[in-house]
């Protein structure tokens, strides 16, 4: 029993040790473990560029519009429709001046003629009786003119009188004034050397729109054998309101734009004083130049007119782009775009007024300018 006391202490004196070993070695291994790293706050996310490079080759393979910006008044700007009709001149109906047969055609739709150059033939009896008249008239002027020299002869050696010398003369400038006005006439007709057609002549350079020439045909004077119309010389007509009207005055700057979205600066020329019976509406005619427009188009035309609606700049409303929450125009520069934030203060019309960001000079993109948006936002993804 003794000895079983004895032990009992001797063990609960290891089991104790054990457990302060225990103990402080947990106490050591809390010491020496290193604590692990704090977590470090996420990177913050890179903004995207603010340059795209785009080469001009992409321009037109893009189809993306550039736009000069220039100073312009929202309120005063004026938007309508209009076409694209040929100016004075710069359209010729062609007509056969007497009836006739068409013999010669020598052009055809689409071909080019320069002004003076001969298109057709046209056989006519009208012509031989014109080309009649006319030789019969410059037959009777030689004879005046020969009886005229001798009657001077006499005259000055004495075998005959001064009045018939006078008299002579008289005939001789009547019969040079009949020949004259005889060959006016030919000259009128399109009479050909031959005498026997007239020929049909383009007073204009330019192309031939239409031919409705065909050979073989009896034609009357006044039947339209071709038409043609030089390109260059065309006009807009723009049809406004009473109260716009009022508004423009001559001279006043403005925009054309075609189908295809291409604008073209032009000028006012004129405001008619009346308005149009059937439209109750003014038409305003634009001078436009160096344009790709063709007679018949229909157009959009943006004109300043007099009033008031704030200073600042009018771009197209596809030129302003949302990038970030804000409002956005690309610029641009040697080989490539910039972003450049902008402040639109209104948007008419598919037009927008900028008022702060923008200088006068600078060309934005406008047409397409959503392209540029997406390869800024690409390449911010791919960073």
């Amino acid at each position: 029993m003794a000895i079983r006391s004895a032990a009992g202490p001797r063990n609960l004196l290891l089991g104790v040790a054990a457990v302060a070993l225990l103990g402080a070695g947990f106490g050591l291994a809390k010491l020496t473990t290193k604590a692990p790293p704090a977590p470090t706050a996420a990177p913050a996310a890179e903004t995207g560029p603010v340059e795209v490079k785009v080469e001009d080759a992409y321009l037109k393979v893009s189809n993306i519009g550039l736009q000069t910006v220039s100073a312009g008044d929202f309120g005063g700007q004026i938007q309508a429709s209009g076409s694209v009709a040929a100016a004075p001149g710069g359209e010729a109906v062609l007509t056969a001046h007497s009836a006739g047969t068409v013999m010669r055609v020598f052009k055809r739709i689409g071909e080019p003629v320069r002004a003076g150059e001969t298109l057709a033939l046209v056989e006519s009896r009208d012509a031989a009786l014109v080309a009649g008249q006319r030789g019969a008239a410059e037959a009777r002027a030689a004879l005046a003119v020969s009886n005229l020299a001798r009657e001077k002869t006499l005259f000055e050696q004495g075998v005959t009188s001064r009045q018939d010398f006078e008299t002579a003369r008289a005939q001789a400038d009547a019969a040079r004034a009949e020949a004259a006005g005889a060959r006016a006439a030919a000259g009128a007709a399109r009479v050909s050397n031959d005498g026997r057609s007239v020929t049909v002549i383009s007073p204009i350079s330019g192309r031939i729109t239409a031919a409705p020439a065909v050979l073989g045909a009896f034609v009357q004077p006044e039947s339209e054998l071709f038409r043609v119309a030089d390109a260059r010389a065309i006009q807009i007509e723009v049809a406004v309101s009473p109260q716009d009207a009022a508004q423009i005055s001559v001279g006043a700057a403005a925009t054309v734009r075609n189908a295809a979205g291409s604008d073209f600066p032009a000028v006012v020329r004129s405001v008619t004083p009346t308005l149009n019976p059937e439209t109750r509406s003014a038409t305003v005619l634009l001078t436009v130049s160096g344009a790709a427009l063709v007679p018949g188009e229909a157009v959009q035309a943006i004109i300043t007119g007099q009033a008031s609606g704030g200073a600042g700049f009018i771009v197209p409303d596809e030129a302003i782009q949302s990038m970030g929450g804000r409002d956005v125009v690309f610029v641009r520069t040697a080989g490539a775009f910039g972003v450049r934030p902008v402040v639109v203060a209104k948007r008419s019309g598919g037009r927008a007024l900028v008022v702060s960001g923008l200088k006068a000079g600078e060309t934005v993109a406008t047409r397409n300018a959503f392209l540029l948006k997406a390869e800024i936002v690409k390449g911010g993804d791919e960073e």
